[in-house]
């Protein structure tokens, strides 16, 4: 496998590759990564689709990216996915997976389509004092000492931020500012997190700097995730032929392991006629989904709390990968990750609105008519004294292709499960979907006395606590995340959020799918490059671009300077006067 980028490699049809008519593939998980292999086995690398089993423990596929309607419960979105116009796997892939709406359409021409017509932007980021705009103004609100410490963080080696906590590197100068609210709200980021993780982030989307105040960066999809992504994939797979064996758990992946090579050798099931085991040969290729970050979720109701339940089982995500981590190092730490949910959960609800009591005041502060089927919110509203840190968001209405024309279907989420509400004195996790709904309605600005009978009357909210939703987050060093294909591997390689593959960001859609790309090309010698992860970390110009942007539009030449700092840059503005190098400077705003 090796990385490629342009137009050369990207619209070339890999050929055969040699002897995979003889070959099976065993996916473990239907989550995006799993998915995405199997695509990638039936695109080029050209498998036969009943040559390939997909194994998931739940009744529907599509893992994290769910969206569904319960009978007897309601519309149910565990979260939500943020694009970027260079998530190259997935593009990659979705130019070739059928819409289910439209014949004749990819999956990427209706999104390409849909975002061109109906381009994404925030007209209020966030607010305070029940409804209220907070006035973050577009602006980061970073002082020169914070911008050096961001930027101190930039260009520190990896190896100097193994285990280390993002507190390491940021004080109240970066914590109390406006980027940090923008930023922990729309990735998840607590401070305890990782400070490489959050390297990586700024690395990867340095060309978004501009666009985060006000969501102009993204893309959203039509619908839900899970009707907008999973099942295109779904169908595209199962008209190829691909097997899916549903209610089935993995327990366990056997390997036989010496100094030169790793061969994954059976495959423990527990299926609903009890336990089966599959032996393996080198011509069957496992990919396996380690952990999960929604492993252990459980949802609540209108009147119901949803339970923390953080204990492990035998056939989830993370009980298998601490079996298989346990039978050779280099497949991972799961330890590191799941060991302490209390710093990893967050909980999300899913608010459907049920007459024409609460859109006003969605459309009040979003400033648009949330049932245009245009873009609504354009990303997350964060309350910004919110006790929970709440953010809530209304994507493009219907949500659902079920959806009655008269509702809205909107997502809230909280950050801090454990401390009381400002009207609801009580902990997030301990709260009914009513209570959750009461506490929002709050700060949307409702008048006190009609909160609880239009959280009751005008609304059905399920509530979702995920215990590992931010797993992936907490400090780690090299090697606690499994490579794609461990050195050695013959037959099976790692896929999903805790694999490990380079220079890309976890908890996105492309991280994803990018590691089950790597693992087939990687398994099966696709004669074609991968689309290497986006380099605008290389290009002078998105680096003069964000310096400026994050600093609110100010010059270099505007920091606060002592008398010697000011003489070296008077000097450096001296030699590069009447140069490519002084144009390039005013054309960015740097000078």
């Amino acid at each position: 496998m090796y990385y490629s980028s342009g137009n050369y490699e990207a619209f070339a049809r890999p050929q055969k590759p040699e002897g995979v008519e003889n070959k099976y593939a065993y996916i473990v998980g239907t989550g995006l990564a799993a998915l995405t292999a199997a695509c990638y086995l039936v695109r080029d690398a050209q498998m036969e689709g009943n040559h390939i089993h997909i194994y998931e423990k739940d009744p529907i596929p599509g893992g994290a990216c769910d969206g569904f309607e319960y009978t007897g419960l309601g519309y149910v979105m565990r979260g939500g996915r943020e694009m970027d116009n260079h998530f190259e796997v997935m593009w990659d892939l979705f130019h070739s997976i059928p819409s289910i709406e439209t014949e004749g359409v990819s999956v990427l021409d209706e999104y390409y389509w849909l975002n061109k017509k109906d381009p994404n932007y925030s007209l209020m980021r966030a607010t305070q004092n029940r409804g209220k705009s907070a006035h973050t103004d577009g602006k980061f609100g970073l002082s020169d000492k914070a911008a050096m410490e961001i930027m101190h963080l930039f260009f520190t080696p990896d190896e100097k931020l193994y285990d280390k906590p993002i507190t390491d590197f940021f004080d109240d100068e970066v914590l109390n500012s406006n980027f940090w609210l923008y930023w922990r709200t729309m990735f998840a980021f607590e401070n305890w997190h990782s400070a490489l993780e959050m390297k990586r982030y700024i690395h990867r989307y340095i060309h978004h700097i501009g666009g985060l105040p006000d969501f102009k960066a993204l893309r959203f999809t039509k619908y839900n995730q899970y009707e907008s992504m999973i099942l295109p994939m779904v169908k595209y797979l199962e008209k190829s032929g691909v097997i899916f064996h549903y209610n089935t758990k993995v327990a366990d992946v056997k390997f036989d392991i010496t100094l030169s090579r790793k061969l994954a050798k059976s495959i423990s099931l527990i299926t609903e006629k009890g336990e089966e085991t599959i032996n393996l040969t080198e011509n069957d290729l496992v990919f396996i989904t380690p952990g999960g970050c929604v492993e252990n979720s459980s949802l609540g109701s209108q009147d119901k709390p949803a339970e923390f339940k953080p204990e492990l089982e035998v056939g989830g995500g993370w009980d298998m990968w601490k079996r298989i981590a346990a039978q050779d190092k280099s497949f991972g730490h799961p330890e590191n990750f799941c060991s302490d949910p209390e710093k990893t959960n967050w909980m999300s609800a899913t608010v459907t609105t049920l007459d024409d009591r609460i859109p006003p005041y969605v459309q009040k502060i979003c400033q648009r008519d949330p049932f245009s089927g245009k873009v609504v919110t354009g990303g997350i509203v964060t309350v910004k004294d919110s006790n929970w840190l709440l953010s809530w968001t209304f994507n493009r209405q219907p949500q659902f292709r079920t959806q009655p024309k008269n509702q809205l279907v909107g997502w809230i989420y909280g950050l801090f499960t454990d401390k009381p509400g400002n009207f609801v004195k009580k902990a997030m996790r301990d709260c009914t979907g009513k209570e959750i709904c009461m506490e929002w309605l709050y700060h949307l600005g409702v008048p006190v006395d009609q909160i609880e009978e239009m959280a009751e009357h005008s609304a059905n909210t399920i509530p979702c606590m995920m215990p590992y939703i931010t797993a992936f987050f907490m400090p780690r060093s090299a090697g606690d995340r499994p490579d794609v294909v461990p050195q050695g591997a013959v037959n099976f390689a790692f896929i999903g959020q805790f694999a490990e593959t380079p220079r890309d960001t976890i908890f996105t859609t492309e991280y994803s799918m990018r590691t089950g790309m790597e693992a087939v090309y990687t398994l099966l010698n696709v004669d074609r490059g991968v689309p290497e992860v986006w380099g605008s970390i290389y290009d002078i110009r998105c680096l003069l671009d964000a310096t400026v942007k994050i600093r609110d539009g100010k010059k270099v030449t505007d920091m606060n300077l002592n008398m010697a700092q000011k003489m070296l840059l008077k000097e450096a503005l001296k030699k590069i006067s009447g140069t490519e190098v002084e144009k390039l400077l005013n054309e960015y705003n740097v000078i």
